[in-house]
């Protein structure tokens, strides 16, 4: 049976930077590390969709799964602010410190081929501008600094950060899936895989959004101590370029947050794609929803971005992550095992979308692959009612978002909704030697937060070994 130091569960950002600060000069040939996912490397991830216009309901789906993580196949956004993608100035209770990570991160991403010249600065006057209209609609425009790689670019970004791990001895084990973790009597980790057993004296889990059902598990059979955590669900909202101008031209993928009149619930914008295309994603076998893309040499006359809801339940139900599985699921039975697809107007007059109808809409939409029907049969009515409220408040900052024109993809659903708990310097849980990062442990909402609890997760563990922590930029 195989041993190592460290067993990392996940090859997403938290994984691939928590891999990457072991890989160091100090560690290199003192640790024994492995990297496990279940889906393929970068290089050879797409979904059956976009090659055959069928969907296989692959499982692992390769939009979601494999080295990178999710954001390998969507428009390899990086926010440079701690406070978006997650609460990491909260987190470490320093916002400079947190701050100095997201920028660490940020050099790590150039480094292995991010395009440097595709970092967007809002620019104040214009920023202070739209905040001050923002607060007058009822809402709250948030401006970052952002890198934007493309969805060609990332794949190729973390294809060289993989190739850089395995010349550095770290081992990534593709296509293999950790079905449970066991603490062994020699007071390190088993872990049962689809390929074999493997011992490990540490074990950092970071297994994203498509993991956060098997993280909950693991941590309820671990005795990981955990709290209950938010989930977002909604809509993809698809528009011509043009109607979103106003925002994207200040921030490219703009963060605006509303609170609902009626409910008094948190609905806000994320992953805006300028000239973007909406694509189909699978959660798990037999539950599918929509996503987005961007390309830096590509594009589309649309803009798409998610409206998400956020949800938190305590009592007496406290894992939301069934509760999106739900929704997820009653929209694939109403969508024949694909996304449902509706016009604003057709939702506000009460009647489903038709092709014909949406074939009269002035926005073509940039995915093929659904069903026209009515998404208020799928989606809880409290959830509607935020989604159209924050509409209609949206269209003050983005003229024409509020038109019967304008398309609606469902579902589109975050799981993240449980949070383990960790000390906030080493990530480690409350089960000694077992480290969590990312969004899978309800620890960032992100690419770029995902990778700074990775790093912090290495750290801790470095610590545990005796070997320092180190990120390739930091060792220049």
């Amino acid at each position: 049976m195989a041993s190592y130091d460290v067993a990392i569960v996940g090859a997403g950002p938290a994984g691939l930077f928590a891999a990457l600060a072991l890989s160091g000069e100090s560690a290199r040939g003192r640790l024994r590390v492995i990297v496990f996912d279940s889906g393929l490397p970068a290089s050879r991830r797409a979904c059956p969709l976009r090659v055959t216009g069928k969907c296989a309901y692959c499982k692992p789906c390769h939009l979601l799964q494999g080295v990178g993580g999710a954001g390998t196949l969507s428009s390899g956004i990086i926010n440079l602010r701690p406070d978006v993608g997650g609460d990491l100035d909260k987190l470490l209770g320093s916002w400079e410190e947190a701050q100095h990570l997201i920028d660490l991160v940020d050099r790590v991403f150039v480094k292995f081929g991010a395009p440097a010249d595709r970092l967007f600065e809002p620019d104040p006057s214009r920023s202070a501008e739209m905040e001050r209209r923002a607060v007058k609609a009822g809402a709250k425009f948030i401006p970052i600094r952002q890198r934007h790689m493309g969805t060609e670019n990332a794949q190729r970004v973390i294809e060289n950060m993989a190739l850089y791990l395995e010349k550095r001895n770290i081992r990534l084990a593709t296509l293999t899936t950790v079905r449970r973790i066991s603490i062994s009597g020699n007071g390190g980790f088993r872990l049962y895989t689809s390929r074999g057993e493997v011992d490990a004296a540490t074990v950092i889990m970071a297994p994203g959004r498509s993991g956060a059902k098997w993280l909950a598990e693991q941590a309820r059979a671990l005795n990981v101590a955990t709290e209950p955590g938010p989930l977002d669900v909604g809509v993809r909202i698809e528009v011509p370029y043009t109607v979103m101008e106003p925002l994207t031209s200040i921030v490219w993928d703009p963060k605006v947050i509303i609170h609902t009149k009626t409910y008094d619930d948190r609905v806000r914008t994320f992953c805006t794609n300028p000239g973007g295309f909406v694509v189909e994603e699978v959660y798990e076998k037999g539950l599918v929803g929509v996503n987005g893309e961007t390309f830096a040499s590509r594009r589309s006359r649309n803009t798409n971005f998610a409206f998400l809801v956020t949800i938190k339940l305590t009592d007496p139900l406290e894992d939301a992550l069934d509760y999106g599985r739900s929704i997820a699921r009653m929209a694939t039975k109403l969508g024949g095992g694909r996304p449902l697809l509706q016009r604003l107007g057709d939702l506000l007059s009460g009647r489903r979308s038709t092709w014909d109808r949406i074939q009269r809409s002035v926005v073509e939409p940039t995915l093929k692959s659904v069903t026209p029907g009515d998404i208020a049969m799928a989606l809880p009515h409290r959830v509607l009612t935020d989604i159209l409220e924050g509409l209609e408040r949206l269209d003050y900052l983005a003229p024409g978002v509020w038109s019967k024109h304008t398309l609606l993809y469902a579902p589109e659903v975050k799981y993240y909704s449980l949070r383990v708990k960790v000390d906030p310097k080493t990530m480690e849980t409350s089960v000694p030697g077992l480290y969590a990062a990312g969004d899978g442990a309800g620890l960032s909402r992100g690419i770029n937060v995902a990778a700074a609890t990775g790093y912090l997760a290495a750290r801790g563990v470095a610590e545990r070994l005796g070997v320092e922590a180190v990120l390739p930029v930091e060792e220049e």
